[in-house]
């Protein structure tokens, strides 16, 4: 953008988009102003504490939109998904969606908002437009906001598979009072680019071997192998992976 931070034209597009009209835009501006826009060493008219409390927000909505959605899951569960729809991936996905680099401001030396190496700041302006919203009309103004953006994402496929190695222990523990032991049983390849061969062992059943590109993606996959096999999780039609609820 220019040199002028957010002109009037611009404020209106946003809130359009967004669906909220602001009653002052002094917080609107300060969520869109990176802190190389700011001149002055200390100046803290940029997104960064807004950042700070637009990430609890979005946290708080995320998890209560989760808690009604799913009222059988487990917390377990419930933590993954809200990790996964919290992350800074998603944020800068929701941006992306937005296209809230048009309406960012950065100083010079910040350049091409819009490439994924800049994905972390549009991200980071998410969270912060959150809480301007938030200061200017309260939690329900905010909570709209996050429905708008991850209503449909809280029930995509897949978002409730939960890492797997996570989930084995906690299942070894409750039904076999022991812990699975991972044990590297091949490397081969160049360092570059190596494949890892690992078992799993689980006293008292059958374990399990898996390949990966890295020592955890092939625990990873052990792990899942045993997940299914035990019937703690099943793999529908569509290929995606959940919990069963008998477990």
């Amino acid at each position: 953008m220019s040199a002028v931070r957010v002109s009037a034209q611009k404020i209106a597009e946003l809130e359009q988009r967004i669906g909220h009209k602001f009653a002052t835009h002094e917080r609107l501006i300060r969520a869109l102003t990176h802190t190389s826009a700011t001149k002055k060493s200390g100046d803290t008219s940029h997104y960064e504490r807004l950042e700070f409390l637009g990430d609890r927000v979005l946290g708080l909505c995320v998890a209560e939109m989760l808690f009604l959605a799913f009222p059988k899951a487990r917390e377990g569960e419930l933590s993954v998904r809200l990790n996964a729809l919290v992350s800074g991936k998603t944020c800068a996905e929701i941006a992306d969606e937005i296209e809230l680099h048009d309406f960012i401001h950065a100083g010079a030396d910040v350049k091409h908002l819009a490439s994924k190496r800049m994905r972390s700041v549009r991200a980071d302006v998410v969270e912060s437009l959150i809480a301007a919203i938030y200061l200017d009309a309260g939690l329900e103004a905010a909570a709209e906001f996050v429905k708008k953006y991850w209503g449909e994402r809280i029930h995509q496929i897949g978002a409730a598979t939960r890492d797997s190695k996570t989930a084995l222990q906690e299942w070894a523990h409750t039904n076999l009072q022991v812990t699975p032991v991972y044990r590297i049983a091949k490397r081969s390849g160049p360092d570059h680019d190596p494949t890892f061969m690992v078992d799993v062992e689980i006293a008292g059943i059958t374990g399990h071997q898996a390949k990966g590109r890295s020592k955890r993606a092939a625990e990873q996959a052990a792990a899942e192998a045993v997940l299914l096999r035990e019937g703690v999780w099943k793999r529908n039609p569509d290929g995606s992976i959940e919990e069963t609820r008998s477990q």
